[in-house]
């Protein structure tokens, strides 16, 4: 990738892809003139490559990733932006909820890359994974989303060195943002009227920073929030 042009040409696929940041990472990403990809339970706009899929089954989630890799005839970039959360206290979230959200955003995080190692390994491409500021700092009533964040964290870090010198990986940690991420919430777990978030495109540009440095460079880690947003550190 070109420095003045990142993801230029590159096929990415986005977790996540029809909302909030992910959608944010599509568009950058068609924007520079990449091939977005898109697993999600909702279709993209603008008639971006998709398949549908309930990333709480993460065998599908696998089958669903190596189809579109195939489809694509490859793929250069994973961007790992899905999540859910369901605010509350352990003893007052069911534990189907509990286990769902530990298992869209962490365990589905996994089974993505892991189907698409293969891809990545023949491209050199790269990984961006997305945890959250809740990833480095627990606060409470988010016992399952903590829980998934820092394991993303632990994930994350773990895999870059693993794959050193053969993938990229990246460690997105996003402060909040402006989307409908916490639209259904209870209202006490809503961001008030005067709370300071992030735009998801100025998070996406950060992701299309790390996917433009060429192999062998690593971003690392990144936090990116607004800057006085009060999740972080």
């Amino acid at each position: 990738m070109s420095a003045d042009a990142p993801g230029t040409g590159r096929t990415v696929l986005v977790t996540g892809g029809s909302s909030g940041l992910g959608a944010a990472v599509v568009a950058a990403v068609a924007a520079a003139g990449g091939r977005p990809l898109v697993l999600d339970r909702q279709p993209p706009a603008g008639g971006v490559p998709w398949v549908e899929c309930d990333l709480a089954d993460t065998r599908a989630a696998e089958a669903a990733t190596r189809d579109l890799a195939e489809r694509a005839g490859g793929l250069d970039a994973v961007v790992t932006a899905a999540g859910m959360d369901v605010p509350g206290k352990l003893a007052d979230v069911p534990a189907q909820t509990w286990e769902r959200i530990v298992t869209v955003d962490l365990l589905a995080t996994a089974a993505v890359i892991r189907a698409a190692l293969p891809y990545l390994e023949e491209s050199r491409g790269t990984v961006v994974t997305v945890a959250s500021t809740l990833g480095v700092k627990a606060v409470g009533d988010a016992t399952a989303y903590c829980a998934a964040k820092f394991g993303v964290v632990g994930f994350t870090r773990a895999l870059a060195a693993e794959l050193a010198g053969a993938v990229g990986v990246t460690l997105l940690v996003p402060g909040g943002m402006r989307t409908a991420f916490f639209d259904q919430r209870d209202a006490q777990y809503r961001p008030g009227p005067d709370a300071v978030l992030n735009e998801p495109a100025d998070t996406a540009a950060a992701v299309m920073f790390a996917l433009s440095q060429p192999a062998g460079c690593a971003v690392r880690e990144m936090v990116v929030c607004a800057e006085q947003e009060s999740s972080y550190p």
